[in-house]
This record gives C-alpha cells, sequence and structure tokens, in this order.
C-alpha cells in the first residue's frame, strides 16, 4: 500500500526549485538589474537634459524674437527719423532754391527795368537835338512856306520840355 502524500507538507523537489529561484533571483537582481537600471537612468536623465534643452531653446528663441522685434522697431524708428531728416532737408533746399530764384528774378527784372529806362532816356536825348528840325521840316511841309527855327525857337524848346515831362512821367512798364 501506498501511502498518501500530503499535498501540504513540502517534499525535497520543492526546496531545490525554492533554492533554484532564489540563485536566479540573486543572479537576476546582481548582474541583470544593474545594467538594466543603470540604461533606464542614463535614458531617463538623457530625456530630461533633452527636455531641459528644448525649455531652453524655446526660452532663446522667445528672447530672440523680441530682441528680433525690437531691432525691427528700432529700425522702423530710424527709417522714419530718415525719412523725416530727408523731406525736412529737401524742403529746405526746396525753399533756399525758390528764395535764391526769387532774388535772381528781382534782380534781373530790377536790371532789365534799369536797362530800358536808361535806353529810353538815351533815345529822349539822342532824339532831342534832331526833334527841332524833324518838327520845323514837317510844319514847312503842312504850311507850304518856310518857317525860321530861330523865330520860333522858344516853341521848340517849350514842345521838348513837354516830352521829356511825359517820357519820365510814363511808368517803365507802359509804353506809349
Amino acid at each position: 500500500m501506498q501511502t498518501a502524500a500530503v499535498f501540504l507538507l513540502p517534499n525535497g523537489t520543492f526546496f531545490v526549485e525554492l533554492l533554484i529561484v532564489f540563485v536566479l533571483l540573486f543572479i537576476t537582481s546582481k548582474f541583470i538589474l544593474p545594467p538594466l537600471t543603470k540604461a533606464m537612468d542614463e535614458r531617463d536623465a538623457d530625456v530630461r537634459s533633452s527636455i531641459e534643452a528644448a525649455e531652453s531653446a524655446r526660452a532663446e528663441a522667445a528672447e530672440a524674437d523680441e530682441e528680433r522685434r525690437a531691432v525691427i522697431e528700432q529700425g522702423r524708428v530710424e527709417a522714419r527719423e530718415i525719412l523725416s531728416q530727408a523731406q525736412a532737408t529737401a524742403e529746405h533746399a526746396r525753399s533756399e532754391a525758390l528764395a535764391t530764384a526769387q532774388g535772381e528774378y528781382d534782380r534781373i527784372v530790377s536790371s532789365a527795368a534799369a536797362e530800358v529806362a536808361l535806353a529810353k532816356t538815351e533815345a529822349i536825348e539822342s532824339a532831342t537835338p534832331q526833334l527841332g528840325t524833324i518838327v520845323m521840316g514837317v510844319v514847312e511841309r503842312v504850311i507850304g512856306r518856310e518857317v525860321s527855327p530861330s523865330a520860333h525857337q522858344d516853341l521848340i524848346d517849350e514842345g521838348v520840355a513837354e516830352l521829356r515831362q511825359r517820357a519820365s512821367a510814363v511808368p517803365s512798364g507802359v509804353t506809349t
């Protein structure tokens, strides 16, 4: 007869299996888990450093973007100032050119008016001595007889004086 084995009582194989499990557990914890743990820790450190580098890069990019915007705005302000200065300079140059041109125009007009007045005076002065002779010739033709200039010298002098008075009374820009 066979004795019945009580299943609650361990036999010898159980202890051997238990010993193998502990040996495998020891070998795993001593030789396999440390490199795995080290690799996982390194990977964790790499991931954390990558995340920190990404956050740092994001912060630097934001700073660079703000700096870029500030530089662009400063460039716009400088461009507006340069444009304003250029417009002011152009307006000043235009005003100076206009003033110079107006001065030159006034000088030329006054010079021309003086030349016209001088030419008019010279024409009257050159025509005056001959005017008496011409008038006497016209009177002789109209009357049909000879007229003596010495007898009527006072009338000739009076006519010449009136002609000079009219010439000096007429404005320089108006012709008669």
